[in-house]
Formats: C-alpha cells, sequence, structure tokens
C-alpha cells in the first residue's frame, strides 16, 4: 500500500543551521532520502529557537534556509490542491511553521520589532502553518511544558495579532494552563483560530508532561483539531515501541478519529547531552522511511479506513478549512 503520508512536525531546518549539514544526511530522520522513500508528500517544518540570546537570529535564519529548500528541485511550497500533481511525484511538499515565538520575538524586544519579524519570516516562507507559543521553559508570551505559568499579556496581543492570519495555534509544548487559558482566550474574544497539537500523546497511555492530559485533548478535537503522534520514546513508552497503537487506540476512545495525524518530531539527537535517552527512538520508529510499515501496522490492528485518516486525510482536511 504506497499511502501518502504527512508529518505535522520536524526540525531539519534546526539541524541545517550546521554549516557542515545536508539535506540528505542520513544522520537525522527526517532528511530527503527518508522522506522520498517514506512517501511523505507534506513534511512541516519547523522553525525552532530557545528562549535566549539571539533566538531570533536562529529563527530569522531558518526562514532563508526555508526559502531556499523550495527552490531545490527535491521540495516543493506544498498546496493542498495540486500535492499528487505529476511533476511533485518524487518530490516532498513542505510547510513552515514556528516551534517557539522566541524565534522572532525575543524577551527584551519590543513587540512591535518581534512582529516585524514575524512578518519577515512569513515573506521568506509564504506561509507559516502554525505558531507554538512556547517551547520547555517560559517566555514573555507564557509557559512551556517544564514550566506552570499561564497566557501572559504579550501573550494575548500575540493571539490577537494572528487572530485572522489563518495561522494555526500548537499546543504541543504549553504548560497545561497555558492551553486552558489560550482556549478561554480565543473563546472571549470569539476568535476562530485553529488549534492543533502538532507533536503530543496522550498522557493517560504515558505520563509525561508533553503528552496531553484527556481535558485537553478532548477540547482539541471537539474544535475539530490535530492531534499528531510524536514517536520520540519518551512520548510512547520508554521500553514499549508498540504501544504507539495504544496512543492511537486512546486517541479514538476520546472520539479522535478525525483529528489523528502523524507528528514524529524527528530532530538530531546524537550531540544531546542527556546520554541515558540515546538513541531517542525505537528502530520501528527511527526515521521517515518507516511510514509504510506503521500503515500496515494500523491497518492490520484498525482499518484502511484509519489509516488514509491518520497518514494523510485528516491533515488534508484540517488545512482545507484553514486556507479554504
Amino acid at each position: 500500500m504506497n499511502t501518502v503520508n504527512i508529518d505535522l512536525h520536524c526540525d531539519l531546518l534546526y539541524y541545517l543551521l550546521s554549516p557542515d549539514a545536508a539535506i540528505d544526511d542520513k544522520e537525522i530522520g527526517c532528511s530527503l532520502p527518508y522522506l522520498q522513500e517514506g512517501n511523505v508528500k507534506l513534511q512541516v517544518m519547523a522553525i525552532y529557537a530557545g528562549t535566549g540570546a539571539n533566538s531570533t537570529g536562529y529563527g530569522l535564519e531558518q526562514s532563508k534556509l526555508f526559502a531556499n529548500l523550495i527552490k531545490n528541485e527535491n521540495f516543493f511550497l506544498f498546496d493542498h490542491d495540486h500535492y499528487n500533481a505529476p511533476q511533485n511525484k518524487n518530490r516532498v511538499g513542505v510547510i513552515a511553521s514556528i516551534e517557539n515565538a522566541s524565534a522572532f520575538c525575543d524577551e527584551d524586544q519590543s513587540l512591535e520589532s518581534g512582529f516585524k519579524n514575524l512578518e519577515t519570516i512569513i515573506q521568506n516562507t509564504e506561509k507559516v502553518f502554525y505558531i507554538g507559543i512556547t517551547h520547555h521553559l517560559e517566555n514573555r508570551f507564557g509557559g512551556g511544558n517544564s514550566a506552570a505559568a499561564g497566557l501572559k499579556e504579550d501573550g494575548k496581543v500575540l493571539i490577537d495579532y494572528i487572530a485572522d492570519r489563518k495561522i494555526a495555534i500548537d499546543l504541543a509544548h504549553t504548560s497545561d494552563q497555558l492551553a486552558y487559558d489560550i482556549f478561554n482566550y480565543i473563546d472571549q474574544r470569539n476568535y476562530s483560530i485553529p488549534i492543533l497539537a502538532s507533536h503530543s500523546n496522550y498522557r493517560s497511555v504515558y505520563k509525561n508532561n508533553r503528552n496531553l492530559p484527556d481535558e485537553l485533548a478532548k477540547e482539541v478535537i471537539t474544535r475539530k483539531g490535530l492531534i499528531g503522534l510524536n514517536f520520540i520514546k519518551d512520548y510512547v513508552d520508554i521500553h514499549h515501541p508498540e504501544r504507539l497503537y495504544e496512543h492511537i487506540q486512546y486517541g479514538l476512545d476520546l472520539g479522535g478519529e478525525d483529528c489523528i495525524a502523524y507528528g514524529a518530531d524527528y530532530f538530531y539527537w546524537k550531540d544531546h547531552p542527556d546520554k541515558a535517552r540515546h538513541p531517542f527512538f525505537f528502530p520501528e520508529h527511527s526515521n521517515a522511511s518507516v511510514y509504510p510499515a506503521i500503515n500496515h501496522e494500523i491497518e492490520q490492528r484498525f482499518s484502511s479506513e484509519l489509516v488514509e485518516k491518520i497518514s494523510h486525510r485528516n491533515v488534508l482536511n484540517f488545512l482545507e478549512r484553514i486556507y479554504k
């Protein structure tokens, strides 16, 4: 079954900041050969920066790398109406996203200046699919998944700024409080901002702050959002790769059949200082070439209809709602 696959999150752009890195390096699970082998027709490319010194420099540089990527003959700027066109047969579609608002606005600059950086990123990439307001830590906008803070005043201004821009908000790295506050603020202001958790699993299946508690998962599902299955061991189960399918079953039990997607979170982990976590991925989930095998397993355990939804249909429907 040569199913089309879509993945909601990877860190290839951040990897390419290294001067000796290349798009075909098999050192990272989302490199071009793996994406082609896995028949990935849309790979969302995160623009990531940690909160701290030169965060906006990292963000702007990655937006330039993305601009070069869509000029490369092996890639194209994804269009949900034409992704299967003959000229794209062996090419990988890409859309940019922003992982951590510090990538365009650091802790000390004015919001006005930060929003100018955001406009530059949008101009360079031509389209930003979603913005994650925080990463692991707290920033001026709110609390990350290792923090307790909720939505701050600057975070409200950011939501106001993107409210009519057809840009989704990503909950993958929010604190629980920030996620609740985002929902409440959107409702108070009557905004129709799309919501997703681009690379998160379910906390009831495997306990980790990066995984969604039931209440938040249900809220994403109620709002017709997306929840992208994360392949990192720490969020699946540190010992049991097959529990990925328990996360799928749990999403179905919550009513999320039309919301589950892939969000593998491939990144370069070999220089990560916490050696106890190496390797970050099980062999079964180690790079984008595994999608056909995972699709086959989903078909065996569930159905071919669910394969179609998780592999690409749910994301295409979401994109159609955003951009119509």
